[in-house]
């Protein structure tokens, strides 16, 4: 079904099914397919998910199956019986009443791992309420520590949707595949994303048992609290962002700045010197453009970088140079990540899928174990 292109990467051979939904369930689905999983999608009948059009939607192929019409659904779950896994983003209990919740999918393929992606989980107070990434990663202290001392900021969907959920998402349903292929049998994966942004907070976590982190934001290491980890603004309008944690690495930028006998500016360790320092650091980011702070720290170990936007991003040198953007159907977008050496991963052009039937035909039924 796939062209030779969408064949390439570690996870050629592995069959999944996407029950088409918006956010992070199309998104881990698009990590899959880069690298190499053979994905269909079931699309709902007129539906188009305005978030993934294109770039998200990329690498595999689309069918239409109507869940409400029962013809639809036995060709679904025969379409599951040649699957190695399924991802469906519904509120709990929907594939249940469609007659394709677990119990009915393992029962005709016991080896299938069925992926459940939703924001507050299959079980809970709010397991069945609506929601969105900013009222996920609310829950989690995320949304608390992110943004200016005034008021949280949302991460756009980053934190939630596609690192909490997506990204844990591909992570257990590749796991839950090792599984089944050393023990036959297949299992459902709860996929939340306020449990993966609870998950990403774990650093966090530990800085508060040590003493080392207090809630509110601009206020500590990570946050823009600290004068020598925040982004400034420069005589041009641009940003850069600086970043040297380690003293070495801060002694490094100060000497190339010429800050390097300046006592205010060496003193770092005691909070109560931060105003002063971030007030004679964002003095000093204005006597310069972006670029020519670039071109004096970027690439040394001074750890500073231009704000890029996204239309910037595709040519700065060092991401021309690695290919981590790509033009695909003429629409500039990330490239397959990560990188393999064996098993490169590509954005593969899946052929065309005429119809529900057609797609069961060509996965002919059972897998082999």
């Amino acid at each position: 079904m796939h062209r030779e292109t969408a064949a390439r990467g570690p996870l050629a051979g592995v069959r999944i099914v996407e029950f088409a939904g918006i956010g992070p369930g199309p998104f881990a689905a698009m990590l899959l397919a880069d690298l190499g999983a053979e994905v269909i999608r079931l699309d709902r009948p007129g539906g188009a998910d305005p978030y993934s059009r294109t770039v998200v939607a990329r690498g595999r192929a689309s069918v239409t199956a109507d869940l409400k019409n029962p013809a639809d659904v036995a060709a679904v779950l025969d379409l599951l019986a040649g699957a190695d896994a399924l991802i469906e983003g519904f509120r709990p209990g929907v594939m249940e009443r469609l007659g394709l919740g677990p119990d009915a999918v393992l029962a005709r393929n016991p080896r299938l791992v069925y992926g459940r992606m939703t924001g507050w989980g299959q079980t809970g107070p709010l397991a069945k309420a609506a929601g969105h990434d900013i009222t996920y990663i609310a829950l989690t202290g995320a949304l608390a520590a992110i943004g200016p001392a005034a008021q949280p900021v949302p991460p756009l969907n980053l934190v939630g949707d596609y690192g909490g959920g997506s990204l844990y998402l591909a992570m257990g349903l590749l796991a839950a595949l090792l599984s089944a292929r050393r023990t036959g049998e297949g299992q459902v994966v709860d996929c939340a994303v306020c449990d993966g942004a609870a998950s990403l907070m774990a650093m966090f976590c530990d800085l508060t048992a040590q003493g080392r982190w207090r809630d509110g934001r601009a206020a500590n290491l990570l946050d823009g609290g600290t004068p020598w980890y925040r982004t400034y603004a420069c005589a041009d309008g641009g940003h850069v962002a600086l970043g040297p944690l380690e003293p070495h690495f801060y002694a490094r930028f100060l000497a190339l700045v010429g800050l390097a006998e300046e006592p205010d500016c060496l003193e770092r360790d005691d909070p109560a010197r931060w105003p002063a320092l971030h007030r004679r650091l964002e003095a000093l980011f204005l006597t310069r453009t972006r670029d020519e702070w670039c071109r004096l720290l970027e690439g040394s170990d001074a750890c500073v970088a231009p704000v890029l936007t996204l239309s910037e991003a595709p040519s700065h040198p060092h991401l021309a140079a690695r290919g981590t953007f790509v033009t695909h159907d003429g629409t500039v977008q990330p490239a397959p990540a990560p990188r393999f050496s064996r098993t490169p991963a590509a954005i593969g052009t899946p052929a065309p899928v005429a119809s529900l039937a057609e797609a069961v035909a060509a996965w002919g039924g059972p897998r082999d174990g």
